[in-house]
């Protein structure tokens, strides 16, 4: 695989390390109608985070490592805080699948692929509506916008932290 395969796929990673920690947040705030929800999409997380592990050394890299703790893109004090989280979590995922969609070949697209469609229907969950094209850096701005959030932290970012694990991988 090429060297945009393995960085495709540091990023998926970086990303599901950052969303792990993320639904650790929103498990804590969501109301308890949605908390089995919220505990699913981290279990979810989870497995993806480390199935892409061992992709990433199948791929001959040496896996991104988690950080220790990430920057929240806003308060989450409240319920409501926490689906917005979840949405803007979910929304970000999907951005870094569709890289690796573009990057990867054979099993590791049609994988990425399956990533991207989950992520894409836990934001619809989340959020109450879908979005045209999920994954598409494009909304980026748009998402940050609805999400309540300063559009300059970017997509790779849990309140101005790089989740790209210094990848430099932009979605």
């Amino acid at each position: 695989m090429s060297a945009g395969t393995l960085k495709a796929a540091q990023a998926a990673l970086a990303a599901e390390h950052a969303a792990v920690y993320g639904y650790g947040v929103v498990g804590g705030r969501v109301a308890d109608g949605r908390r089995a929800e919220a505990t699913a999409a981290y279990h979810a997380h989870r497995a993806r985070r480390d199935a892409l592990a061992r992709t990433v050394r199948d791929l001959g890299g040496e896996p991104v490592a988690a950080q220790a703790a990430y920057a929240l893109p806003f308060t989450v004090p409240d319920p409501a805080a926490a689906v917005r989280l979840a949405t803007l979590l979910e929304d970000r995922v999907a951005d870094v699948y569709s890289d690796l969609v573009r990057a990867a070949a054979g099993p590791l697209r049609r994988e990425a692929a399956d990533a991207l469609r989950e992520a894409a229907v836990r934001a619809v969950r989340w959020r109450g509506s879908g979005v045209p094209f999920p994954g598409l850096a494009e909304r980026t701005a748009t998402i940050g916008a609805t999400a309540g959030t300063d559009a300059s932290a970017g997509s790779d970012t849990i309140h101005g932290t790089d989740v790209t694990n210094g990848t430099g991988a932009t979605h």
